[in-house]
C-alpha cells in the first residue's frame, strides 16, 4: 500500500452525481451532453450509479439496456436522443450487460433482479458466441444489413471473456446451464493467452496491451510481464496512461483501467499511484474531463465525459473496498474457466496456416 484511498465516498457520491445529471429521461447514459450512447459505456456507468449511491439513476439505466435490446440479441452501436445513429450490433457491446448485472448481484445480492434481466443477458451473450471465429476470437461486429466482419479485436474480445465468465455465474444463480458458453470461454481465454498475434492489430492503443489483464483472460506471471512489456511506451509519470503509443495525450478512463488490471494482479501500490496520477483531470463538480495534452497544457476534448467518471469510480471503489463490488475485476466468486482444448485454433500449425 502507498497511502489512503484516492476518493473519500462523498468523492466518489460527487463524481456519480455527475454522470446522473447526464442522464437522459429514458435512462440512457450518453457520453457527454448531446452525444451518443453506446451499450458498453453505458453499463460501465449503470456500475458506477449504483457503487456512488445513486440507485434509481442506476435502475433507470438497466432499464434502458431491457427496453432497448434488438429480437437478435443486440444493441445498436450508438443511439443519441433515443434515435439510432449507427445500426449494426458491437459484440464486446452486446455482452457487456452480464458483467453490469454480476456486479449489480456483487453488492446488492437482489436475485429478483438477476432474474428480471436474465432473459437480456442471455440473448445478448447467445447473439455473442454465435460470432466467436475458429481460432476462439470474436468477430467485432455484425453491419446492419447481416455482413460480418470477422476480425477479432484484442480489447473487445479480453472484454467478452469477462462478460462470459459473469454470464457462467448467472446461469448458476438462475438455474439455467450454459455450456456453450462455457466452451467459449475456455476457447477464447485460450486465444487471448497463446495466440494474440492473430487478433487485428491494434497495439498502437493502449487498451489492447492491458485488455487482457483486466478482462481476466491473463493473470499472475504471464499477467505482470504482458504489463512491463510496453509500461515505458504508454505511462506518463505523475500525468496518467496514453490512449495512443504515438501522441502525447493521456486520458482518464485508460488510467483507471489499467490501475484496475494492475490491482488484479496484487500491484495496489501503482494501482494507486496511477488514479492519483489522473486526479488532474477532476472538475471541481465531481465530474472529469476525458484527456491532457501535455505538451500544449491543455484539457482535450474539452468536454467531461461519464465514461471517464464511471472508470475513476470502479477503480476508487475497487482500491477502498467501498462496496463488494470491489471484488468484480478480481474474478470474485466467478467459476473457474473451462479448459480449452487448443484443437480448434489450429495450435499444431503455424501461424500462417491458422490464418489461411
Amino acid at each position: 500500500m502507498s497511502g489512503p484511498p484516492v476518493l473519500d465516498r462523498d468523492e466518489m457520491a460527487r463524481t456519480a452525481a455527475s454522470i446522473a445529471r447526464v442522464q437522459d429521461r429514458d435512462g440512457a447514459v450518453p457520453w457527454a451532453r448531446g452525444q451518443h450512447t453506446d451499450a458498453w459505456n453505458h453499463v460501465e456507468a449503470a456500475m458506477a450509479l449504483l457503487v456512488g449511491d445513486q440507485p434509481a439513476a442506476a435502475a433507470r439505466a438497466y432499464d434502458w439496456c431491457l427496453a432497448t435490446q434488438r429480437a437478435d440479441g443486440s444493441w445498436p452501436r450508438t443511439v443519441r436522443d433515443g434515435v439510432v445513429d449507427d445500426a449494426s450490433g458491437e459484440t464486446n457491446m452486446s455482452a457487456y450487460l452480464a458483467v453490469g448485472v454480476w456486479h449489480h448481484w456483487l453488492v446488492r445480492r437482489d436475485l429478483s433482479f438477476v432474474r428480471r434481466c436474465w432473459p437480456t443477458v442471455r440473448r445478448g451473450l447467445d447473439f455473442v458466441v454465435s460470432l466467436q471465429q475458429a481460432f476462439g476470437g470474436v468477430a467485432w461486429s455484425r453491419a446492419a444489413d447481416g455482413r460480418v466482419e470477422a476480425d477479432a479485436l484484442l480489447a473487445g474480445s479480453s472484454s467478452i471473456y469477462q462478460s462470459l465468465r459473469a454470464g457462467v455465474a448467472l446461469s448458476d444463480l438462475v438455474g439455467d446451464a450454459q455450456p456453450e458458453w462455457e466452451l467459449a470461454t475456455g476457447r477464447l481465454g485460450h486465444a487471448l493467452r497463446e495466440h494474440r498475434d492473430l487478433f487485428l492489430d491494434k497495439s498502437t492503443y493502449s487498451m489492447d496491451w492491458y485488455y487482457p489483464v483486466l478482462g481476466g483472460a491473463v493473470r499472475g506471471a504471464a499477467g505482470r510481464a504482458l504489463l512491463a512489456g510496453r509500461w515505458d511506451d504508454f505511462v506518463v509519470p505523475g500525468l496518467g496512461v496514453r490512449c495512443v503509443d504515438t501522441n502525447p495525450w493521456v486520458t482518464g478512463a485508460e488510467t483507471c483501467e489499467l490501475a484496475l488490471a494492475l490491482d488484479s494482479l496484487g500491484d495496489r501500490a501503482r494501482a494507486l499511484d496511477l488514479v492519483r496520477d489522473m486526479q488532474h483531470l477532476r472538475h471541481e463538480d465531481g465530474g472529469y474531463w476525458t484527456g491532457y495534452v501535455y505538451p500544449d497544457d491543455a484539457l482535450w476534448p474539452e468536454e467531461q465525459t461519464t465514461y471517464t467518471a464511471a472508470a475513476v469510480v470502479l477503480a476508487a471503489d475497487a482500491l477502498s473496498s467501498t462496496t463488494a463490488g470491489a471484488a468484480l475485476f478480481h474474478g470474485g466468486e466467478l467459476p473457474p474457466e473451462t479448459a480449452g482444448t487448443g484443437l480448434e485454433c489450429g495450435c499444431d500449425q503455424t501461424a500462417a496456416e491458422r490464418v489461411g
